[in-house]
């Protein structure tokens, strides 16, 4: 098999790279692991940054997400038996919308195979070869034949335990992360919403979070044990539990509802260094996680195929490789301060084993300030929303990297 660009895994890094490119006019393939209807069935969820959306709808994927999805102008932090708000639109002019994860792969899938797409379901990936040279390989398996992609460029978005980043010869990178010593006890529940815009809560207790989906289902999440097993919560145990750390002094409570979906998220930050080697490039969760506090882990990863889309287009256009080349450089200023600000929101709103009433009396005094600050406001805002791409603020760069670009 030949292609321009092959690209190993088909979740929303890897589908949109491939939408992205098909507008340039560059062919590509999609190879992933799982099979459609369980790529779309992984119910996962979605803050979808200002740039996010924006770049959905001048796509051409974003008709669903605008009609469906929730766009919400501001947050809510709770602590000390209060909830403040930030607004969001107020002090950014940007706006967030609440679309899961999985629906923008739908409609990704949707797009790619109504264009003649090549995305093969079922496709594991064995391993990369010649990485360096002007030709490298992918080996998959796919049924019981096994394959080998020839392509110009090989772009890896197979996750954390992919094949793609582990091709680095050793020495090549560096990796930096943590694990965190707790986890989030997630629910689906079924039933009216608590709340019209997203609450983000410190008790003494740990962090709870309350996430509108749709007028019908929410969900909700509490810090929990990260090796419990979901098993040991009974729905009563459950509501228990979330209404001790959300129920406020003025008589709102959480709304209860039947719960259709019980899991345990991991956390753990991890950034690898550098993001490319040879033809092979990183892009999303191969490259790196951040905890979900922050909401950025799809929104990282749309940024990485921004910036990678226009390398290559500019590659096939005019033999440049000036954003190829810069492509880790560029990506990885924008994915340390994500993850800085994912650190701090995770360090903010739970208890870490050994907190004592010290830490936790400095944590509400950090909310009551950030709450009461314009100023530390308007930074929580800007880093929420999304921060700009500062590569696209160089005049030159914009012009050599958009010239002759549909999209």
């Amino acid at each position: 098999m030949r292609t321009m660009v092959g690209i190993v895994g088909g979740g929303p890094a890897g589908l949109l790279l491939s939408h992205l490119l098909h507008l340039q006019g560059i062919d590509s393939v999609v190879l992933e692991a799982r099979g459609r209807e369980e790529l779309e069935a992984e119910i996962r969820a979605g803050v979808l940054e200002h740039g996010t959306t924006e770049l959905l709808v001048e796509t051409g994927v974003g008709d669903r997400m605008r009609k469906e999805g929730a766009v919400h102008h501001g947050v809510n932090l709770q602590f000390d038996g209060r909830r403040e708000r930030i607004d969001l639109e107020g002090l950014t002019g940007k706006t967030i919308t609440l679309y899961g994860q999985h629906e923008v792969v739908k409609d990704l899938i949707r797009t790619r195979l109504d264009a003649g797409g090549e995305v093969l379901f079922r496709a594991k990936g064995l391993g990369l070869q010649d990485l360096e040279s002007e030709e490298p390989k992918v080996r998959f398996v796919k049924g019981d034949e096994e394959y080998e992609l020839r392509c110009d460029f090989v772009v890896g978005t197979d996750g954390f335990h992919g094949v793609s980043r582990e091709a680095f010869p050793e020495g090549a990178r560096a990796e930096y992360g943590r694990r965190y010593p707790f986890g989030w006890f997630g629910i689906l529940v079924e039933g009216p919403p608590s709340t019209e815009e997203l609450i983000y809560a410190l008790h003494e207790r740990g962090f709870a979070l309350v996430s509108t989906r749709s007028p019908e289902i929410q969900r909700l999440y509490f810090q929990c044990d990260p090796d419990d097993d979901a098993s040991n919560w009974s729905d009563d145990r459950i509501w228990t539990e979330m209404h001790a750390r959300l129920d406020t002094d003025d008589g709102w409570t959480v709304n209860e509802g039947k719960i259709i979906q019980k899991n345990v998220v991991q956390m753990r930050s991890f950034v690898c260094e550098p993001m490319r080697h040879g033809r092979l490039f990183l892009a999303g969760d191969a490259a790196h996680i951040v905890p979900p506090t922050g909401a950025k882990g799809m929104n990282l990863a749309v940024a990485d195929v921004r910036v990678l889309s226009r390398g290559l287009a500019e590659f096939y256009r005019s033999g440049s490789t000036g954003v190829l080349d810069n492509y880790s450089e560029i990506c990885l200023k924008r994915v340390w301060k994500a993850s800085r600000f994912s650190w701090w929101m995770t360090s903010m709103l739970h208890r870490f084993d050994g907190d004592n009433a010290f830490q936790y009396r400095m944590q509400v005094a950090e909310l009551d300030y950030v709450t009461g600050s314009r100023a530390a406001a308007t930074s929580l805002a800007e880093n929420y929303v999304g921060l700009p791409m500062e590569w696209r603020e160089d005049p030159e760069a914009i012009a050599r990297t958009t010239e002759g670009m549909d999209a």
